[in-house]
């Protein structure tokens, strides 16, 4: 192993570690093995900011301000609120009735705010219905997952691999214009990106055979509804005061204190009166135990905190109390919905390639717009641009709506990603993935072994890490294996893309996992012992199906 390829395995394992042990949050660990990378020239300065203007990355950006609009508009609650019963209901009714609604949302729709809106909503249904919330919250989040997996803006992972296959193919372009350097793996396939139902082939199975485990199998599976000592003990609530659920977020100022030493009264007008943690409430000693991303805190305040505090991103408010009334008027709730339709719309017909071709042989486009590209980053910033002039988010207050640390997190991934391709380390691991089986090229079963090997791999980083974070690692992987099989490379990252979100078996692998499990209760045993058949599911269908849906060569 030369020097580059085994330093970055350092790097590498440092940050996986770092990710495990959560010493930081992930943005500043990837950028801190981003510069790692950087002072011992693995990569250039100008690899290491590659991220921060990648496409990808901003279409994410642009597609939280798009969920806020939406979200605000209040059109998801109002479409849910009709689908779910209202007597006589089932778990298997109603997991038959709202499930596939949320899944088909979720893959248009940023998978956290669909979960955070839908979760609450949900547990007082059920309890109206006297049935345990326990056995839909859970499966809530993992239809949200499987419903992003359908499309290219479902989830923030698929946006990434996109946003680096759009990178690997300009370098490819360039190397091959100034330098004359041969194509590479990507241009001799014409690989420019995903269109927006690129992954839909594969997808929509994992999404339908999901559904039907959710719906029929896993109430077998959850807990019956656990009582917390809070929820046992409303009458201790002082009069005027409102008891809210909220799970803390990546902006809490307040990460790795004690209440003890941080004074969350002083800051936000509420009092904490229990933290719950991996579905336990913490013993009496709370006000000692040092708080993190995954805690739930039980707090009273009285009317104001939810008007304060109800959009903030400093944490997620998980337990609304009475109904919610949407602040838009009918018009705004009408276009906020024309909008996010015209904008699929859009992006999907601009990728088709009659479309394509009408643009490149136009006179009038060539002469005038000759930059012009009608794809998912030009119709997102078309409609962020939109809401934010007719106010269906606070344009003074839009910076709060990103979520900094996961845009952070993407960008590092470009240089951590090129730094593993050019140290060698990318083609050392492809060439053990496909030693796996040595008649790869004459046997019917190889590739779905490569597969396999590779599913497995990006799936336990996502697992133990995030999801962004899995993604960046394992698609320069991807890569290398399809250029030594001299075989499409999009097979290959579709796997990673599905690997990637099928973070079902802890509540640590996905954000949407950590929300339901603050609202229900959960333990750790119940994801595991539910989420474990949904990665088992995933894995097959993903390995079987991607050889019969995409052309190999």
């Amino acid at each position: 192993m030369t020097f580059p390829a085994l330093y970055v395995t350092l790097v590498l394992v440092f940050m996986l570690v770092a990710l495990m042990r959560e010493c930081l949050r992930p943005g500043l660990i990837l950028f801190t093995a981003v510069v790692l990378l950087l002072v011992a020239g693995i990569i250039s300065p100008e690899e290491a900011i590659k991220g921060f203007s990648n496409k990808g990355m901003i279409t994410v950006a642009l597609l939280y301000l798009v969920s806020e609009g939406v979200r605000k508009s209040g059109v998801l609650e109002r479409i849910v609120f009709r689908m779910l019963p209202k007597k006589n209901a089932t778990i298997t009714s109603a997991g038959l009735r709202f499930y596939p609604i949320v899944t088909f949302i979720s893959a248009f729709f940023n998978n956290t705010p669909v979960v955070v809106i839908f979760a609450p909503m949900i547990k007082n249904w059920a309890r109206k219905m006297k049935l345990p919330p326990t056995k839909f919250l859970i499966p809530l989040s993992y239809a949200t997952v499987i419903g992003g997996v359908c499309t290219l803006i479902g989830t923030t992972t698929n946006l990434v691999l996109h946003g680096m296959l759009l990178q690997e193919y300009k370098e490819e372009t360039v190397a091959v214009a100034e330098h004359g350097a041969a194509e590479g793996i990507l241009m001799r396939f014409g690989i420019d990106g995903m269109s927006m139902f690129e992954l839909t082939k594969v997808g929509i199975v994992i999404a339908a055979v999901g559904l039907i485990y959710l719906i029929f199998c896993s109430r077998y599976l959850l807990p019956d509804e656990r009582h917390s000592d809070e929820e046992a003990a409303e009458e201790d609530i002082a009069p005027g005061m409102i008891r809210h659920e909220i799970l803390l977020g990546n902006r809490f100022p307040g990460l790795g204190k004690t209440l003890h030493d941080f004074d969350f009264y002083r800051h936000y007008g509420a009092h904490v009166r229990a933290i719950r943690r991996n579905g336990v409430i913490q013993p009496k000693d709370y006000m000692h135990t040092r708080m993190t991303h995954e805690d739930t805190l039980i707090v009273d305040a009285d009317e104001t905190f939810m008007k304060a505090w109800g959009e903030s991103r400093v944490f997620w408010m998980i337990n609304r109390v009475g109904d919610y009334e949407p602040p838009m008027g009918k018009k705004k709730r009408f276009m906020a919905l024309v909008l996010l339709i015209l904008m699929i719309i859009g992006a999907t017909v601009g990728e088709l390639e009659p479309v394509k071709q009408m643009l490149h042989e136009s006179e009038f486009v060539q002469t005038h717009m000759p930059a012009l590209r009608l794809d998912m980053f030009f119709f997102a910033c078309v409609t962020a641009i939109i809401m934010a002039w007719t106010r269906m988010f606070s344009p003074r207050k839009y910076t709060k709506f990103f979520s900094w640390d996961v845009l952070i997190t993407i960008a590092c991934a470009f240089g951590i990603s090129t730094a593993m391709t050019k140290s060698g380390f990318a083609n050392i691991v492809a060439g053990h993935i496909i030693a796996l089986t040595d008649i790869v090229r004459g046997s019917d079963y190889g590739i779905y072994i490569i597969l396999a090997a590779l599913f497995l791999i990006t799936n336990i980083f996502t697992e133990l890490i995030t999801n962004n974070a899995a993604a960046a690692l394992a698609f320069p992987l991807a890569l290398a294996v399809s250029e030594k099989l001299g075989m499409n490379p999009m097979p290959f990252v579709v796997c990673v893309c599905f690997a990637a979100s099928a973070a079902f078996s802890t509540p640590i692998g996905y954000q949407t996992n950590l929300i339901v499990q603050g609202i229900g209760g959960y333990k750790f045993k119940d994801f595991l012992r539910v989420g474990l058949p949904m990665n088992i599911i995933v894995f097959v269908l993903s390995v079987v199906l991607i050889p019969l849906f995409y052309n190999l060569r």
